[in-house]
């Protein structure tokens, strides 16, 4: 297995945790089952404004956020699907976000909505991994990977048949993203949360629009908390958002969810 990316700070330290897991599995024999599983549609091709509810028991930035019967995994991803979120995003990275391929299985029995395995993945072992646990989708974050393994990364998506959302925190990396996807299907994802600091900066979304890659469908993430800030992005040009702490500290997120899901619905004002 090829070694991560180890950029400084704290996608440093997520690169290298992930890499150790990466390196106790069973490469071959993941990409053994996985091809015996039946191929399948991709998921969300036909959503206007793709709208993912995520699950997290924990943040580096908020600390622990619902543990125990407060996490409830199962009854949140039906709260979630009931409200209409397109899909769902579950955290597997154990040391800092609480999470684990275990609370994705869970949610995997709860839904039939697209699932998203969230998390700093390094190997195509760990995308193999993500499918036989029931995953849809996967996160990759581009600042760890360097060509030669996002490439390999994508190819394991494909073997999968899993849907990749690449991960940018800049506009050199959306292009270095829209660059590996080619032509091959995916989204991508612009991230407003400084890892430097974890703090979060939603002026990103619209400093950055006007260079989003045309023709390919860019997910919103970070600092998105009401129905107000999904209309904002779409107005923007956004073709989807990822929400995730306002979800898991709201006092309804049923409610919370609905809200967004009709502003993801609803009539889109384009900013000019």
């Amino acid at each position: 297995m090829a070694e991560a990316r180890t950029p400084r700070g704290f996608l440093g330290e997520m690169a290298r945790a992930s890499a150790a897991r990466a390196a106790t599995l069973d490469a071959a024999a993941l990409a053994r089952a996985v091809a015996r599983l039946p191929p399948r549609e991709l998921p969300l091709a036909q959503e206007d404004f793709v709208l993912l509810g995520e699950l997290k028991p924990s943040s580096p930035s908020r600390g622990e956020l619902a543990t125990g019967a407060a996490l409830d995994p199962a009854g949140r991803a039906r709260c979630l699907a009931e409200a209409g979120v397109s899909a769902l995003s579950v955290l597997t990275e154990p040391s800092r976000f609480g999470g684990s391929l275990a609370l994705l299985r869970e949610v995997r029995a709860a839904t039939e909505l697209p699932i998203m395995r969230k998390d700093f993945l390094v190997s195509p072992a760990q995308v193999h991994e993500a499918r036989l646990a029931g995953a849809d989708l996967v996160l990759l974050v581009v600042a760890i990977l360097d060509d030669l393994q996002l490439a390999a990364m994508l190819q394991a998506c494909a073997a999968s048949g899993l849907l990749p959302l690449l991960e940018a925190f800049d506009v050199a990396e959306l292009r270095r993203a829209d660059a590996a996807l080619g032509r091959r299907p995916g989204l991508l994802g612009l991230n407003c949360r400084d890892l430097r600091t974890l703090a979060v900066d939603p002026r990103r979304f619209a400093d950055l629009a006007p260079r989003l890659p045309p023709g390919r469908r860019v997910v919103a993430e970070s600092g998105l908390t009401n129905g107000g800030g999904i209309r904002h992005v779409r107005a923007l040009g956004y073709g989807g958002a990822l929400v995730g702490t306002a979800l898991m500290t709201a006092e309804d997120p049923g409610a919370l969810a609905r809200t967004m899901v009709q502003a993801a619905r609803g009539p889109a004002r384009r900013v000019a």
